[in-house]
């Protein structure tokens, strides 16, 4: 038996697992229930040290192609579930039994039929078809031709007000330097034919919601895919007195969640005009940042969103102690002073229902929303008494555990986000709109407690 695993501990943690016996004859006792989406190979979930991994059984040559583009995909930070082992050679003789492809569970993590049908998120198409699109962009950015993509292989995330997708199926894919055009229509095709023939399936099972119709739904996807594939590589032309409208259009690129490496500027017309194509990497610079000031993991909108908090705050204590606080310093006082403090005032019996980079910044939107209403700064004390008192206890459970409903149509999982622990804030926020930023109040203000 050969085992290739990506970190040791992932290995210490799941060596008592009968990696000797086919996945079908694994005994209960070493399995958990998860949600899992539908799938061509046998799929179980085991958990090791409050750790649940998914493991999928299939052909050694494809087991080991899919290991290899999931370790390649998690280099380029792209977003897809997190490779943890293969294991081959299984059995007395070549061939006895397939291999095993082992990755993290994606916590927090939604199925697209459990989405639909409203039990855990407010049904939201065009946020969906939006995740779904941007997952599919990335990807083809990065070079890589997915191949099978469709609602079944992807998981969604809350971000910060909208969803993030992650591809949990890379069976199908292939990685190259670029994509050709042929390339990049097949997965579309591909994709709505995909799309068309899941939601066909949920109506007939389940019903769709009002207004949910799978084939103007399925050709929606395509049109949101092309207007955003055309809004991040046409070539763009400015004079050189339109400065102004290179540093919106960057702006621009940055709300539709990509990153700009570089600008490649060239004169045309005797000099008088440039054109500018900006090289557009993989999401994350947000996530980057909020990591190397405060070691929390969120996703790209909710560090954006935070990192705007914690601007703020720098703002604030600069003024307070009239003198300037490094970038790091200031963090450093946000982290203990606001986001822990917030956190661990919430009750525990709802602590779990979200991750903590989420539940920040909801509750950083609920006080924006409290300010507009009173027309006055709200702070964050007071607005997390209102929000522990009127909105977190009808916020669903987003947690999947062992213990699930059995009834609810499962789905595949992937990599681990520690959901980190957080705070109460001094400054409050500016009078703009809650896209803009989760919870900015004009001036820092103190609790009235």
């Amino acid at each position: 038996m050969r085992f290739q695993v990506c970190s040791p501990s992932d290995l210490i943690s799941g060596a008592d697992l009968p990696w000797d016996l086919p996945l079908k004859e694994w005994s209960a006792d070493f399995l958990v229930d998860m949600p899992r989406g539908i799938s061509r190979n046998t799929v179980r979930f085991a958990e090791r040290n409050g750790v649940v991994y998914a493991v999928k059984e299939l052909p050694d040559r494809l087991a080991a192609r899919e290991y290899r583009l999931l370790r390649a995909l998690q280099e380029h930070h792209l977003p897809a579930v997190q490779p943890v082992a293969l294991i081959t050679e299984r059995g007395n003789r070549p061939g006895d039994m397939m291999a095993l492809l082992i990755t993290r569970f994606l916590e927090f993590a939604l199925p697209y039929r459990m989405i639909l049908s409203g039990k855990r998120l407010p049904i939201d198409q065009d946020r969906l078809l939006d995740a779904m699109v941007n997952l599919l962009v990335r990807l083809h950015l990065a070079g890589f031709h997915w191949g099978d993509c469709s609602l079944s292989n992807t998981l969604f995330r809350r971000d910060a007000g909208r969803l993030a997708a992650y591809m949990v199926d890379a069976e199908t894919g292939e990685l190259h330097g670029q994509l050709s055009e042929g390339q990049r229509k097949y997965d579309l095709i591909v994709a709505e034919e995909n799309v068309a023939g899941e939601l066909m399936d949920v109506a007939a099972e389940i019903g769709l919601p009002p207004g949910i119709d799978p084939i103007e739904t399925a050709n929606n996807l395509v049109a949101r895919y092309e207007r955003l594939w055309d809004e991040i590589t046409r070539d763009t032309v400015f004079g050189r007195d339109e400065q102004f409208r290179i540093a919106a259009y960057i702006n621009r690129l940055n709300h539709l969640g990509f990153d700009v490496e570089e600008l490649e500027m060239r004169t045309t017309d005797n000099g008088t005009r440039l054109t500018m194509r900006p090289k557009v990497v993989e999401e994350g610079h947000h996530r980057r940042r909020l990591h190397e000031l405060t070691g929390l993991v969120a996703q790209e909108n909710q560090s954006r969103q935070i990192l705007n908090e914690i601007h703020r705050y720098r703002a604030w204590l600069n003024e307070s102690e009239q003198r300037e606080l490094s970038p790091a310093v200031a963090a450093h006082h946000w982290l203990i002073e606001v986001y822990k403090t917030t956190l661990l005032a919430i009750p525990d019996e709802h602590a779990d229902k979200l991750e903590g980079p989420e539940l920040f910044h909801q509750i950083m939107e609920h006080r924006w929303f409290l300010s507009e209403a009173a027309k006055t700064d709200v702070g964050t004390e007071e607005a997390l008494r209102d929000y522990i008192t009127r909105i977190l206890p009808d916020v669903a459970q987003e947690r999947l555990t062992a213990k699930v409903d059995k009834t609810e149509t499962p789905v595949a999982g992937g990599e681990v986000t520690a959901p980190a622990t957080g705070g109460d804030g001094k400054p409050a926020p500016e009078t703009t709109t809650p896209e803009e930023a989760p919870g900015p109040t004009p001036e820092p203000k103190q609790s009235d407690d």
